[in-house]
């Protein structure tokens, strides 16, 4: 099949799926069987969840329990907190003379490489880049080889929202699949649209080994009060998605988890444009990130999404 083929195939069923995520008529049906296959907790069944056979007291939730979680102090460790530092120097595993190493560029050109070739069309690459903390001096263990292949998504289709789908989804799957460390930090990629700016105080480009952003050593004033108030404001909702979710919400637990997602993505573009890399909103982010809290938003929409296609 030609590429144009599939990538037309690929369009008819992201569209197709676009149009009603997890509200289509079949997906309705399964929700109203499931429903009616429930005895326990549904109008089919007995009237109340309160009591009646077999329970003789209050029906307990079905599923995982309430999760109870206490301050954000004790749920994200403090040690995630507190990874924002300034270093002295950069990573010196990765960076020599203040130029990346080359056994660390040629491994790194050299995934790029072997990735583009199992893609079913050629692809107009402008440049590869290495950006993040680890191209900067706040790296810490958190830090991730984050390599940037930079793309015209205008050259691919006029369908911009298609094209960024498609290419999450090849990432998604690379880095789910693969498990590749740069001495301890994990490599992960990542397609970067051209046409978008990037906001990084530290951006090499590995593709013709110089520096397009170099960073400076510039010791910032970290607000971490204000860090951690805005991790524990989103925490806490992604506790009450998980409450809906145990109580069987889950068109509820989709529209709140993809309005959540939204607005984590709001908050950080909104502190990387004001404040930069040490905003409150960008910090606040990486506390999230490095404390599982995103991973965790994450799940709850698979099993969300996993529980209203089940069929009882």
């Amino acid at each position: 099949m030609s590429f144009a083929r599939k990538w037309k195939s690929y369009q008819r069923l992201t569209e197709a799926m676009e149009q009603t995520p997890f509200k289509s008529a079949a997906q309705k049906r399964y929700k109203r069987q499931r429903q009616k296959n429930d005895i326990y907790t549904t109008k089919s069944g007995i009237k109340t969840k309160k009591g009646g056979a077999p329970f003789t007291g209050a029906v307990q939730r079905f599923g995982t329990s309430k999760l109870r979680f206490e301050s954000l102090r004790e749920q994200i460790s403090q040690q995630a907190l507190r990874s924002f530092e300034v270093n002295d120097t950069l990573e010196p595993e990765v960076w020599e003379d203040n130029k990346i190493k080359p056994e660390v560029r040629e491994a790194l050109l050299k995934i790029v490489k072997d990735f583009l070739i199992d893609l079913p069309f050629d692809l107009d690459v402008e440049d590869v880049t290495l950006t993040g903390s680890l191209a900067n001096y706040n790296w810490s263990r958190y830090s991730d080889v984050d390599l940037h292949i930079l793309v015209d998504f205008t050259k691919v289709d006029e369908n911009q929202e298609l094209v960024a789908q498609f290419f999450r989804n090849l990432q998604t799957n690379w880095n789910n699949t693969h498990d590749i460390y740069m001495s301890d930090y994990e490599v992960e990629i990542y397609f970067q649209d051209t046409n978008e700016p990037h906001l990084s105080t530290g951006i090499y480009s590995i593709q013709n080994d110089e520096w397009l952003t170099e960073p400076k050593p510039v010791a910032a004033s970290i607000d971490y009060a204000n860090i951690e108030k805005k991790a524990t404001d989103i925490s806490d909702r992604i506790t009450n998605i998980q409450r809906m979710l145990d109580d069987g919400e889950e068109d509820k637990v989709l529209d709140s988890i993809d309005r959540l997602k939204a607005k984590i993505r709001n908050m950080r573009k909104t502190g990387l444009e004001g404040a930069g890399q040490f905003s409150v909103e960008n910090l606040a982010f990486k506390v999230l990130r490095r404390s599982e809290e995103l991973k965790r938003l994450s799940d709850l929409k698979v099993k969300a999404y996993d529980s209203m296609m089940t069929v009882k």
